[in-house]
């Protein structure tokens, strides 16, 4: 038996075979089959002591449901150890009730894979008021990493204009947006965010005079109904940038919302390899792989010792 391998979802196979390929590891793709009825069957490879299961958890459910019966066959079958990589990690945004009566998806997300796996790895997860990822999975190993470093150098890689404020949608943004312009030499600032509803925002800039006249870079850690992005760039536009482009941890807005991107000022969208997605321009591969190395060294060690 392979003593690590890595295993996959299908819609993260991109990205897991080029992690795979960097860590040495072998990449099996995880068999779905959907019956007539919704349900699913899930076949996994022959399990390894250590087994790293890939799975950006974008559209959730089903993949949910997926990592559940995975998990069962792998320990099943012999495996010692799971690691879950979710580049992006869903149901982190609601981390305390607003209502009577209303789920905290957070904690029933942690409480669920914390019984699945012995370690969570992910990127820029969505934590509000939880001071850390830790605080998510109780009694198992996890990490939090940042997309900053892999942005900042491939940005870097493109060459930007000195000129080049980066900018942040609120002031929870403020700590990757001090990061990643500290790592570029650029100025930043955080715009102040209003929220009256899904789809309704306000926003607005304390100094509209750092920002005219200069490119703007907006730099996000979700983006799914793409509000924020829009108002945000056309009141830039207003106060005068001279370009707005915006980069994105995770993308899961639908594809066809380019359009309207570019409709409301924005000249580029990237994002990172998170989730599958047409914008993808940075590769989190590199991240990933440095937190893995653990997982490699020492499994390795135990078969030397064997």
């Amino acid at each position: 038996m392979k003593t690590i391998a890595l295993q996959t979802l299908p819609s993260g196979a991109g990205a897991a075979k080029r992690l795979a390929a960097r860590l040495e590891l072998a990449c099996d793709e995880i068999a779905l089959h959907r019956f007539p009825d919704g349900e699913l069957r899930v076949t996994v490879a022959p399990a390894a002591d250590t087994t790293i299961l890939y799975a950006p958890l974008d559209q959730p459910n089903d993949k949910l449901i997926a990592l559940l019966f995975a998990a069962e066959a792998l320990r099943r079958g012999g495996a010692r150890r799971l690691v879950l990589v979710a580049p992006y990690l869903c149901y982190m945004r609601q981390d305390i009730a607003f209502r009577p009566g209303e789920a905290i998806s957070q904690r029933a997300m942690g409480t669920l894979l914390a019984t699945l796996v012995d370690r969570v790895i992910t990127v820029d997860a969505h934590l509000h008021r939880t001071p850390d990822i830790m605080s998510v999975f109780a009694g198992i190993e996890a990490e939090n990493l940042s997309a900053m470093p892999a942005i900042a150098d491939a940005l870097a890689a493109g060459g930007v204009d000195p000129a080049t404020v980066v900018i942040g949608p609120d002031a929870e943004s403020e700590p990757w947006v001090r990061d990643l312009a500290a790592r570029l030499g650029l100025q930043h600032t955080v715009a102040r965010k209003t929220r009256h509803g899904d789809r309704s925002v306000e926003i607005d800039f304390a100094d509209p005079a750092l920002l005219s006249g200069r490119p703007a870079l907006m730099v996000d850690d979700i983006v799914s109904s793409g509000t924020t992005l829009m108002v945000a760039a056309r009141a830039l536009r207003a106060i005068g940038a001279t370009a707005v482009d915006a980069i994105v941890t995770h993308a899961l807005f639908p594809a066809a919302m380019v359009a309207a991107f570019i409709d409301a000022g924005i000249r580029s969208v990237r994002s990172t390899d998170s989730v599958p997605h047409p914008t993808n321009a940075i590769t989190l591969e590199e991240t990933l792989a440095a937190a893995l190395w653990s997982e490699r060294s020492a499994t390795h060690s135990l078969e030397t010792t064997r």
